[in-house]
């Protein structure tokens, strides 16, 4: 009988071990779970790079660990809970369930069901409180209370959620920061540049039409003063034309109306309406005997060739040649625009196309928008523009546009 109570205490003592290190084992089990989780949910957020990707990776997590749905809403710019959902679920919430979510957000408390404040829900609200502020509101549809286990598991998950939520608001942030900072040294870079650009032929054909009318003058002074003020008014005109064309690209509203078009009447219309300003130089137009017939909007590449050719005007020395050549190849329509200038500094090549830049050594006067609307125009026809340095000396535009040519013309190329 003793050894019967004896071994029946063993086998007693023994379950009660066996039982307490199972236990222990599953514990050990469910928290190396539970912290793989927290790192494989760390892991997919730093990789988010947006706030609805957060948003999706914190929903599926939830989902896979939790088995519970949920709806996440966030604040907006004016630091108030957004309404809409930013997640996609199928979850309906009435209008005092939005009241509920509008006060967590606003006590950093959670409330509805399974709490003591306002419990009458089918939902839990839980603050999304970041280091610093309420990133917003987080809602699951919970039908039992949380474990003590399970508690402490949810809340590393809703901190590790928060923070990057208070993250990525700071990255955006940042960035509109800086967007408004550079906006502003646009705006300002452009009020000034505009100012004095106005100002220089608004002054003379004041000035010379004051001198008109105050007193006579011989007919080849009035002669001179007319062309004075016929030179303003154009320097005016282009200008309002870069401004209204910057405008339009920024809008997207400049859709090409391509029409069959002869560069020969390109070039003609270049020359001249840049006659005066091409006086000092030497233009060489170079078009092969055979060109075809193009498919594009003549009055965009108009005034890009325009823009090209009165760049080169201004920064190449007089007496020396601007060559304009076109060719067409492989279903390319190349346009080139060279010049005996000094070209452009190295490390400013990769900015000249950029709105408002003018280079180190420009001139006095213009707005730096001509190169910047040249690439635009050129990439609405889905071709692109290149400047780069002449071997000897100056710059040279290399403008490819995908085209279509005549029938008539592409059965030539075939025969030939």
């Amino acid at each position: 009988m003793l050894m019967l109570i004896m071994f029946f205490i063993i086998a007693l003592l023994n379950g009660i071990l066996t039982s307490r290190v199972r236990r222990q084992e599953e514990k050990i089990r469910i928290r190396e779970e539970r912290t793989h989780a927290l790192y494989q949910l760390t892991r997919d957020l730093a990789m988010a790079s947006a706030i609805d990707e957060v948003s999706n990776i914190a929903v599926r997590y939830i989902q896979k660990y939790f088995n519970l749905d949920c709806a996440i809403f966030l604040k907006n710019d004016q630091n108030q809970l957004d309404i809409g959902i930013q997640n996609q679920t199928k979850l309906a919430f009435s209008e005092n369930e939005v009241s509920i979510a509008a006060w967590v957000f606003r006590h950093s408390a959670k409330a509805g069901k399974h709490t003591d404040t306002l419990p009458s829900t089918n939902f839990t609200f839980y603050p999304l409180a970041g280091t610093h502020d309420n990133m917003g509101v987080i809602a699951v549809e919970q039908t039992g209370v949380f474990t003590q286990g399970e508690e402490q598991f949810w809340d590393a998950f809703l901190s590790q959620i928060s923070g990057r939520y208070e993250r990525e608001f700071l990255r955006v942030a940042a960035k509109n920061s800086f967007i408004l900072n550079e906006s502003d040294k646009l705006y300002k870079t452009l009020f000034n540049s505009i100012s004095h650009e106005l100002r220089i032929p608004v002054a003379t054909i004041m000035g010379a039409s004051d001198t008109l009318i105050a007193q006579s003058y011989s007919e080849e002074t009035r002669h001179k003063l007319y062309d004075e003020i016929s030179t303003a008014s154009v320097r005016l005109n282009r200008l309002i034309e870069n401004l209204l064309n910057m405008s339009r690209l920024e809008s997207g509203r400049i859709t090409p109306h391509p029409d069959w078009c002869d560069v020969h009447d390109l070039a003609h219309k270049i020359s001249v309406n840049l006659e005066h300003e091409l006086l000092p130089f030497k233009l060489a137009t170079v078009i092969p005997k055979e060109m075809p017939l193009v498919f594009i909007d003549f009055g965009l590449i108009e005034q890009v060739i325009h823009n090209l050719v009165l760049n080169a005007t201004q920064y190449a020395p007089e007496g020396t040649q601007i060559r304009l050549k076109f060719y067409y190849d492989n279903e390319l329509l190349t346009i080139q625009v060279m010049d005996r200038g000094n070209g452009f500094p190295a490390d400013e090549l990769s900015s000249v196309f950029n709105k408002f830049y003018r280079g180190k050594d420009a001139r006095a006067g213009g707005t730096g928008l001509g190169l910047s609307i040249v690439k635009g125009f050129i990439e609405a026809h889905h071709g692109t523009v290149v400047a780069e340095n002449r071997r000897n000396g100056g710059a040279i535009f290399t403008i490819k546009i995908p085209v279509k040519i005549s029938e008539m013309d592409q059965f030539s190329k075939q025969n030939m």
